[in-house]
């Protein structure tokens, strides 16, 4: 008797695909959402999204807000992706020189990785100014308009950028955003061919970020590090003169303690 191989999609408990899609629908812009928004998105009836809150709630990966009474990510998230990140290693190579960095400009140092549309910032070494950026730790930012999402984007094939940014419309923050996709595809360009990207305020206004891409030992970009400052403090010569010298020496201690030669590099065995 042969048996016929299954896919694992055959496999996929449906109550445990809604519980993960109820998760993943806190990923959007919104910090919080309700009951019935989340049953309008996901299609499910209100009494089983409910159901599903609370057993998320029970466990610490969504937690209901008192004023609103509406639903928004718990600690058991963040304590997951930590854990993940952990095994990952690249925290704990990377943190380090983000602090070494961090000492030598006294600006906010973030680490983050590029997941589809954003950028997701992983951690910050914070700098010691009264006036400093908010810290971004935790959030995500449309990879078009920032330093972090640019560096990584950037190093994409050329057919998966025009898939990334063709999705959606590029949403404008400020007045500096590029919303034009052919005009970011160029920008792209250019970016990977200087080896970093500036966030000219084009997000927050007022801000400036640079940032680098880190490489692992297949030479593949596995996040990026930036230097975020009030745009008073980091001008556009400052970042040529003495901030991208720094990110630029940072990442590539990274890079090589995560094993990365580059193109051309001898191997030492």
């Amino acid at each position: 008797m042969t048996l016929t191989k299954r896919k694992k999609s055959d496999y996929i408990i449906q109550s445990v695909d809604h519980a993960l899609n109820v998760l993943e629908a806190f990923h959007g812009d919104e910090d919080e959402l309700g009951i019935t928004e989340l049953s309008r998105r996901l299609k499910l009836h209100k009494n089983n999204v409910f159901r599903i809150l609370a057993t998320l709630e029970s466990r610490g990966y969504i937690e209901q807000s008192r004023i609103t009474n509406n639903y928004r990510l718990g600690l058991g998230t963040l304590e997951m992706g930590q854990t993940y990140l952990r095994h990952t290693g690249l925290l704990s190579v990377a943190r380090p020189v983000m602090e070494d960095l961090n000492r030598k400009v006294n600006e906010n140092v973030y680490i983050g990785i590029l997941k589809d549309r954003y950028c997701f910032y992983l951690d910050v070494v914070e700098s010691t100014h009264t006036v400093r950026v908010l810290s971004r730790v935790g959030c995500r930012v449309p990879s078009h308009c920032s330093a972090i999402g640019k560096a990584q984007l950037a190093y994409e094939a050329p057919e998966n950028i025009a898939e990334i940014i063709g999705r959606k419309e590029l949403k404008k923050f400020t007045a500096k955003t590029i919303s034009d996709k052919d005009q970011l595809i160029e920008h792209l360009a250019r970016v990977k061919e200087l080896g970093y990207a500036i966030d000219d305020e084009e997000w927050d206004d007022g801000v400036r970020c640079v940032g680098a891409p880190i490489f692992d030992y297949t030479r593949k970009v596995v996040g990026a590090i930036s230097v975020s400052a009030p745009a008073v403090r980091m001008t556009m010569e400052m970042v040529q003169k003495q901030f991208l010298p720094l990110i630029r020496e940072a990442v590539e201690e990274i890079s090589n303690r995560l094993g990365y030669k580059a193109p051309g590099s001898a191997n030492i065995a």
